[in-house]
């Protein structure tokens, strides 16, 4: 018996696996970064960047400090008006996100630009304007143009605005007695 009949020949040693190249973020536009810079460093506790995009800019802020941050972004910056605001109903995480669209009529080079001012508030089981923990504060004082969406938001989400001036239901029935509509958990009963 050789030698070459008792030893194996050697394994080939397979090349080595490429490493994908890490992801890497594009850099923030310039212009959206140095309005929401002079924001999140005035409130730097108590807000997140939840992105900055061209045009598209989202700050989420803790329910508590929603007011003061609105206010500080209507006293600094060219942002004038909302032009939408929205809800989202988060019922695995118990919260309601509420969604502020602000956008600039007085200012031309905001004139593209939309700041989404997010926070969530707890989901209660049973909405009701005396339920301390879905409340939010109105912005109307300082975004005339929030009185209807904040109107909307309260009967279809169930989220109540201390100091809306007009805290009345907007499309629903004054009896309306069910939970609101736009809750994941309604069912429609005669359907």
């Amino acid at each position: 018996m050789s030698t070459s009949e008792t030893t194996p020949p050697p394994k080939a040693t397979p090349p080595p696996k490429a490493t994908p190249p890490e992801k890497t973020e594009p850099p923030a536009p310039a212009f959206e970064k140095s309005y929401i810079d002079q924001i999140t460093n005035q409130f730097t506790d108590d807000v997140e960047i939840g992105y900055i995009k061209e045009n598209r800019t989202r700050i989420n802020v803790k329910k508590e400090k929603i007011a003061d941050v609105a206010k500080f972004i209507k006293d600094n910056t060219p942002f004038d008006h909302a032009e939408s605001v929205t809800g989202v109903d988060f019922p695995e995480d118990k919260e309601i996100g509420v969604i502020y669209h602000l956008g600039s009529y007085t200012d031309s080079t905001y004139s593209k630009q939309v700041l989404a001012l997010a926070t969530r508030v707890p989901r209660e089981e049973n909405p009701n304007p005396g339920n301390d923990s879905t409340k939010l504060p109105s912005l109307r004082d300082m975004f005339y143009s929030v009185e209807f969406h904040e109107r909307e938001v309260f009967e279809m989400l169930g989220v109540y605005f201390e100091g809306h001036p007009d805290n009345r239901r907007l499309l629903l029935p004054e009896d309306w007695a069910d939970l609101p509509p736009l809750r994941k958990d309604f069912r429609n009963k005669g359907r």
